[in-house]
């Protein structure tokens, strides 16, 4: 079930069960584990397998809908019955002109034949499933990972761009493949129990979110200077109607590049790992120091709100990496650890893990692509785990 749907810098499954025996080993009982920066739904998915009540939150509402698809456990014959429903929609249906109306972007992605494949698909998935249905949320997730193989982009890119030598796979081939994947997967899941599932689509620092009392938090945070996610995702933002125009979605995420605010008068806000590691990009990047600047007062303000999350002896675990730019070494870890100290929490503990998968681990290219040639951009094979206690 993890793998339903691709997702960029997906949080390792592994980590959630060793993190929940961690607790217990410190005498934290786990009724309620939540994840802040929940991505596409792997804490989620871990904690509904443990019996254990989930609230999660991200701002990427691609994100949220494949981790609502993924953490549900669905009837075989229910999905064998509204599967054949939706292909024989698709075969009596026609829609000649509805390239024409397109969204401009995605004209740019698709051609004419793919792209009312597509429209003819997500209509036939619509007219056979129930708008409230748990069973259109998984059509709708096996509809959205099919959209990348399908149109121009470059496999496995890093980076929005068309590959001029792809052919896009056959709609109807690549969605009956992920539906057949999708249905073996959920028939091996073992997710049972009455334990609940809230997630939700927002910014976790907007005051307006509803945030409950948790025992653990289990999270990853962006890296800076790392994904676009809104860019990434824009296939499915514009075909699932979550925006318009996909850049929309770039505003208010933690890491991202497209931030209004005033540097001169936030930066004094601070701490002292924060502040170093600003004014040495100052020197060579300024546009660069003043994302990293807001990044690092964004995560300041996640660490004292996940301790007010807590309930008294909980613990909060974060899975963080360090990056570099330009010759300065941005040392997100460390900034972390005395946000954390700052926000209240106690003993503070801090250990490093080593990315073994060699996907993971070598370089990538000038086109953003995975490459073991070393004349390229190495990719960092290591990243940090913080815990702290309140």
């Amino acid at each position: 079930m993890h793998r339903i749907h691709a997702y960029p810098a997906k949080f390792p499954a592994f980590i959630t069960t060793k993190a929940l025996v961690f607790a217990q080993q410190n005498g934290v009982e786990t009724s309620c584990v939540a994840d802040v920066f929940c991505g596409c739904g792997t804490v989620a998915f871990e904690a509904k397998r443990n019996n254990i009540h989930f609230w999660g939150c991200d701002i990427n509402p691609v994100a949220t809908m494949i981790a609502k698809a993924k953490s549900r456990k669905y009837q075989p014959w229910r999905l064998q019955k509204y599967y054949e429903a939706i292909i024989e929609a698709f075969l009596r249906s026609t829609f000649d002109n509805a390239y024409s109306s397109a969204n401009e972007r995605l004209k740019y992605w698709y051609d004419r034949e793919h792209y009312e494949d597509l429209f003819r698909l997500k209509s036939a998935i619509e007219e056979s499933t129930s708008p409230s249905s748990d069973y259109r949320l998984f059509f709708t997730c096996a509809f959205s990972n099919i959209l990348k193989a399908t149109s121009r982009w470059l496999t496995k890119s890093i980076k929005p761009q068309i590959d001029p030598c792809k052919k896009p796979t056959d709609v109807m081939v690549a969605f009956k493949d992920q539906c057949k994947f999708m249905m073996a997967a959920n028939e091996e899941s073992d997710v049972s129990g009455e334990s609940t599932i809230d997630i939700i689509t927002g910014n976790f620092l907007d005051p307006s979110v509803n945030r409950p009392k948790v025992d653990m938090i289990i999270t990853s945070p962006p890296y800076v200077t790392s994904y676009e996610y809104a860019d990434l995702h824009q296939l499915s933002s514009l075909w699932l109607g979550f925006a318009e125009d996909y850049r929309e979605l770039r505003n208010g995420s933690i890491g991202s590049l497209h931030h209004v605010y005033n540097f001169e008068r936030e930066l004094k806000r601070l701490n002292n790992t924060g502040s170093s590691i600003v004014f040495r990009l100052l020197d060579r990047h300024k546009p660069k120091a003043r994302s990293v600047a807001k990044y690092f007062l964004d995560m300041q303000q996640v660490a004292a709100v996940c301790h007010s999350m807590l309930n008294n002896g909980g613990m909060a675990l974060f899975v963080i990496g360090n990056t570099e730019y330009k010759g300065v070494k941005i040392d997100n870890a460390c900034h972390l650890a005395e946000s954390l100290f700052s926000s209240g929490f106690a003993d503070v503990y801090a250990t490093k893990r080593r990315i073994s998968k060699k996907i993971l681990t070598p370089y990538r290219d000038k086109r953003g692509r995975f490459t073991t040639d070393d004349l390229g951009r190495k990719v960092y094979s290591e990243e940090f785990i913080l815990i702290g206690r309140k």
